[in-house]
């Protein structure tokens, strides 16, 4: 049996609450709306009750921030894609967000068990004015528990409309992708924190927020296989591979701390659900 599920997101602003919309069909649920930091920014939880996805399985995720809205968006644990013995599994999200709106996407990270083929996409539209700050993290297998990632593949697709697109491929027999210099060097996670604008950043608040960032790497014990880098004007990136899920995401949880203070002057709280 495969599952398809879709899930209509809308946030919209009344008066100083950001308040949450939501539809969905099949088994893709949000939690309820919560305002840890007050009522300017709504946090949800999105859930997936059969925890995970196999061969044929769709998760469709539609999320609309209309203006001076506010909505952060994270999930309890993994996205987990199982072996599929044929048709792809495919998790996809596409959010609009219109002039002035901002958006958190913050799930965890997307777990790629051995044998799976799995799709990942998120694209994003902004209209000016409107800004985005998220993450993509994928892990490759189960190494601590004896799990690598030897057969399938893990296709990957981030955009951001008319600005920046990024898509690749992840081959499990690939070696010279998977063990290279050039390529993931043996890692087995790889994380991307992005923060984007419907306009081109002003240059004194883009490096001022690649400074704090590159000063958080400094320090990490990552720092030899992570960068921060503006490659459009209204995009920063930062990248990193690391041997697991934990040192990345904690190492991503610091950096969008560090924006959040820099670029929209508020401080790092995070979603409740992570402290669980």
């Amino acid at each position: 049996m495969t599952w398809h599920a879709t899930l209509d997101l809308q946030y919209t602003r009344q008066a100083q609450r950001t308040v949450a919309h939501y539809r969905h069909e099949g088994p893709l649920r949000v939690l309820q709306s919560l305002y840890p930091e007050g009522d300017a920014v709504c946090h949800n939880v999105l859930v997936h009750p059969p925890g995970g996805l196999v061969g044929g399985d769709t998760l469709e995720i539609r999320v609309d921030v209309q203006s001076e809205a506010h909505g952060l968006i994270t999930t309890p644990g993994a996205t987990r894609f199982y072996k599929s013995a044929t048709e792809p599994a495919v998790q996809s999200m596409h959010a609009r967000l219109a002039a002035g709106a901002r958006l958190e996407w913050l799930p965890l990270e997307a777990l790629a068990y051995n044998q799976c083929r799995a799709v990942n996409k998120a694209v994003f539209e902004l209209a000016p004015d409107a800004e985005l700050m998220g993450w993509d993290i994928t892990a490759l297998g189960l190494p601590e528990a004896g799990q690598p990632f030897v057969e399938g593949s893990f296709a990957q697709h981030i955009e951001v409309s008319g600005i920046w697109r990024e898509q690749g491929r992840i081959d499990a027999a690939d070696l010279r992708l998977m063990d290279g210099p050039l390529g993931l060097a043996g890692q087995r996670c790889m994380a991307t924190l992005f923060f984007v604008a419907g306009q081109p950043i002003a240059r004194e608040r883009r490096e001022q927020a690649l400074e704090v960032v590159r000063t958080v790497l400094d320090n990490h014990a990552l720092r030899a296989t992570a960068g921060a880098t503006s490659p459009h004007p209204q995009v920063l990136v930062l990248r990193v591979l690391a041997p697991l899920v934990e040192p990345a995401l904690e190492l991503l949880k610091q950096a969008r701390g560090e924006w959040r203070e820099v670029l929209w002057e508020m401080a790092a709280v995070p979603p409740r659900v992570w402290a669980t």
